[in-house]
């Protein structure tokens, strides 16, 4: 097989000048795009409330299914959320229950109704918090074992230094 090198690229047209320019600002997008794609929205809390299902059928037949669900953290100022999940399928997959201790990664999307904008926040993974390690709700946590405390040993008086 024959290396291509520059040689063979021959003298710069300013197409081949138009094509790179592009092909720049492609990886540029391209990069900036994968960035986005890195910022996560999560938020973690304690199920508050579960909302009535809603559910109906759309323009073309199909059947659909919406689950709200209330979160609250647990920061000094505790904030609440209202989130969504989308799909009969997906609301059985995540089974969430009332009280449980849940990371819901979501998104959010805006849509417009008779010239006012409504945001939605839908959940698309859903975690329990501590899932590797259950506890039992209410179990007391044992007291650490005490520790006998090391001896002292009485030196030369010179020797100990106050620093």
């Amino acid at each position: 097989m024959h290396k291509v090198t520059k040689k063979d690229w021959g003298a710069p047209t300013k197409q081949k000048k138009k094509h790179r320019v592009v092909f720049r600002i492609f990886l540029k997008y391209r990069n900036f795009a994968a960035e986005l794609k890195i910022i996560t929205m999560e938020f973690t809390g304690k199920i508050i409330a579960i909302l009535q299902p809603r559910g109906g059928v759309s323009k073309t037949g199909n059947e659909w299914k919406s689950q709200e669900y209330v979160i609250e953290n647990h920061d000094q100022y505790p904030r609440k959320m209202c989130f969504d999940v989308f799909g009969a399928d997906k609301i059985e997959q995540f089974n969430i229950q009332m009280g449980e201790e849940l990371t819901v990664s979501f998104d959010v999307d805006a849509r417009q109704w008779q010239d006012r904008w409504f945001n939605s926040i839908r959940a698309w993974k859903v975690e329990r918090v501590g899932a590797g390690a259950p506890m039992t709700p209410g179990a007391p946590v044992p007291p650490p074992a005490p520790t006998a405390a090391p001896e002292f040993i009485a030196g030369d008086a010179k020797d100990d230094l106050p620093f």
